[in-house]
């Protein structure tokens, strides 16, 4: 299991942007993590990934295990070795490098002689990237860039795939394609964490969810769950009543205003 236990995080020396959040991602499973901008799910997946020395960021409280064995102070290579791979919001692939080229570099920790094999798995499951596999990748539209960056990530065979944003900037097609993957890729054995916006789309395919808000995590259920909380459908899946709540809690404290004044 990969989990985050009571986790502080720290920019600049000064601002705290983590607040005491625990989370768990069972192997096997798809975790969906919600809020919105600056909730502070991004600096949780640097945390796990060994990604926040990179921002100025530092742990100063809690600890980030996988299997029980703290990794938050470990360098990203070695995270990556352990089976721990995320796919950054926008996609961040090298422009000027083909479909191919993008793959084998994130084969880098692979063993060289499944080097071929691992290309051919990712080709079936990317169609369109074997099409376009001398193509540059500059040259791709989003949602192919997008499959890029995840099959990028999947070239190192991660046990755990970190997911940030995936279907941001996407149209709707695009998107269900993305979320298809997302559920074959876990099928096939990586376990996901699931960053995103688009609450609809990841709660139909996560088995848990938390929603995260200034740095803490103010509700975890089962996905079937939150799609079913009526505060969850109004904030995140567009149902709001209330056009000057700008939060979740806002939601929360706006029903409860409107119940004792009735």
């Amino acid at each position: 299991m990969l989990a985050v236990n009571n986790l502080e995080v720290v920019y600049d020396d000064v601002i705290l942007v983590l607040r005491g959040v625990s989370l768990a991602v069972p192997e096997g499973k798809i975790v969906a993590l919600l809020g919105a901008n600056g909730a502070g799910k991004t600096t949780l997946l640097r945390a796990i990934s060994g990604l926040l020395d990179v921002h100025e960021g530092e742990v100063t409280k809690g600890e980030v295990t996988l299997d029980g064995a703290p990794i938050h102070q470990l360098a990203p290579s070695k995270i990556v070795q352990r089976g721990v791979k995320q796919v950054l919001e926008g996609r961040r692939i090298f422009a000027e490098f083909s479909v191919e080229e993008n793959l084998r570099v994130g084969a880098h920790t692979a063993k060289r002689t499944s080097l071929n094999d691992d290309l051919e798995r990712i080709y079936a499951l990317f169609g369109v990237l074997k099409d376009r596999r001398r193509s540059t990748a500059g040259y791709l539209s989003g949602g192919e860039q997008q499959m890029l960056a995840m099959g990028r990530a999947l070239m190192s065979n991660p046990r755990y795939l970190l997911l940030d944003e995936p279907s941001l900037g996407l149209a709707p097609l695009l998107v269900q394609q993305i979320r298809d993957l997302i559920v074959e890729i876990n099928a096939q054995g990586a376990t996901v964490l699931l960053v995103e916006q688009n609450a609809s789309m990841a709660l139909s395919i996560a088995e848990h969810g938390y929603i995260m808000e200034t740095g803490k995590v103010v509700m975890d259920k089962p996905s079937a769950e939150l799609l079913g909380d009526d505060d969850v459908r109004e904030f995140y899946l567009g149902l709001r009543e209330d056009s000057a709540a700008t939060s979740f809690r806002d939601v929360k404290h706006y029903k409860r205003r409107k119940r004792w004044l009735s």
